[in-house]
């Protein structure tokens, strides 16, 4: 055998010095040229190992003196085997409110909260500065009881007129003159309740309120400072939070609401189990070719928005199937094939066994045909077997 290689492989340094006499002088040519004596000593090299095998199969002096080799073996049993889309997201949160004055800033006088504070629905968070506007309101309502005094005297002055002009006292003109007047005045009297109403809500608009129960995650504001609600207070209720993860457009046809999630928090080393999706975006974004999926999440303190969150998304799953560590599978010109450990008569040998692999996951691969409960998988040693050859176990 061993001679037989030192042929083949003169044969084979004859042949590449001769094809090497041969080359073309343009790059091209050179690195087409070494690309053929590459394959070339690929194909040498499993023939050699291919005439090694075959040749300690027939070689009987050499069966004779054949040394057991010592392998590791495992039983084969069938499991459930789950296969997931591991991807990075981030926990977020359904309710997050930015606090606004209702009709435009002001210079904040006083301020009601800080950083990290649990405020309640309704409670005030910013006083701002409503001194001119309580002037205008002072001077408002002032006139609205000026008219409404006016409007009483006009009101008795038609009423006079009235009963004088039903005795027959008076001229029509002075009746309708006074009718005219109170009409009027009731007229004003209603624009300037309805201004000095306008003019309460810009009051009432300077005290600024939570729309939300929550923690005041931001406040970016102090006494004196101009206040718009550009981002100056956030509100976050950690009641409801989520899990939300991009998912590559390739998987579309793989992920859908009947999907189970995994969420993993490993800041907090904490872990959600099946987690079901609770929404699931109908658009592909064009700038990352991708769409969004979310997961809500039970409440927990620890948890806060912006964490990192590993979601790993069931797509496959089967039961009572075999599946293999992907170390120990090969591959032929017949496809896919593991080494199994039987027992032959007194011997134990090594068979080689084609099989037909599903879904890759982890360092697990699923076996869908091939394989059998209890074949004893050589999953120590396997390298360098061929079929037939003698084995020995640690156990023995």
């Amino acid at each position: 055998m061993q001679k037989i290689s030192q042929i083949i492989f003169i044969s084979a340094s004859i042949t590449l010095a001769a094809c090497g006499a041969k080359q073309q002088d343009s790059l091209a040519g050179k690195k087409a040229e070494l690309d053929k004596l590459q394959k070339q000593q690929i194909e040498t090299a499993d023939k050699i190992k291919q005439l090694q095998t075959d040749i300690a199969k027939l070689d009987t002096s050499v069966a004779k003196n054949d040394i057991a080799k010592l392998v590791s073996t495992t039983a084969l049993t069938t499991q459930n085997f789950t296969h997931y889309i591991d991807l990075q997201g981030r926990i977020d949160a359904d309710n997050i409110s930015y606090v606004t004055p209702r009709l435009g800033g002001g210079q904040v006088k006083e301020l009601l909260v800080k950083k990290g504070d649990f405020v309640k629905k309704g409670q005030l968070l910013v006083k701002l500065d409503n001194a001119v506007i309580k002037k205008s309101y002072a001077a408002s309502k002032q006139s609205l009881e000026t008219i409404k005094t006016q409007l009483n005297f006009a009101k008795d002055i038609y009423n006079r007129q009235n009963n004088l002009w039903k005795q027959g006292i008076g001229t029509e003109v002075q009746l309708l003159t006074a009718k005219n007047n109170v009409e009027t005045l009731t007229t004003q009297l209603k624009a300037s309740d309805d201004n000095l109403k306008t003019i309460q809500e810009q009051v009432d608009a300077t005290n600024v309120y939570s729309d939300v129960d929550g923690i005041a995650d931001e406040v970016n504001v102090k006494v004196g400072e101009f206040f718009n609600g550009q981002g100056q207070i956030k509100i976050v209720n950690t009641q409801t939070l989520k899990a939300v993860v991009d998912v590559p457009e390739n998987y579309s046809d793989r992920v859908n609401k009947n999907s189970k999630l995994i969420i993993v928090l490993p800041d907090v080393n904490k872990t959600y189990n099946n987690i079901s999706v609770s929404f699931l975006s109908k658009t592909i974004n064009a700038l990352n070719r991708s769409f969004t999926i979310e997961g809500r999440l039970p409440y927990d303190g620890i948890v806060r928005p912006n964490q990192i969150a590993q979601v790993k998304i069931e797509d496959y799953s089967a039961k009572n199937t075999i599946a293999v560590p992907v170390n120990t599978v090969g591959t032929d010109e017949k496809g896919k094939f593991v080494y199994i450990a039987i027992k032959e008569g007194s011997k134990l040998v090594a068979r080689k066994k084609q099989i037909t692999v599903g879904e890759l996951y982890n360092d697990l691969i699923e076996v869908k045909a091939g394989l059998n409960a209890g074949d004893q998988l050589i999953t120590d040693g396997y390298q360098n077997l061929y079929d037939g050859q003698a084995l020995k176990t640690s156990d023995k």
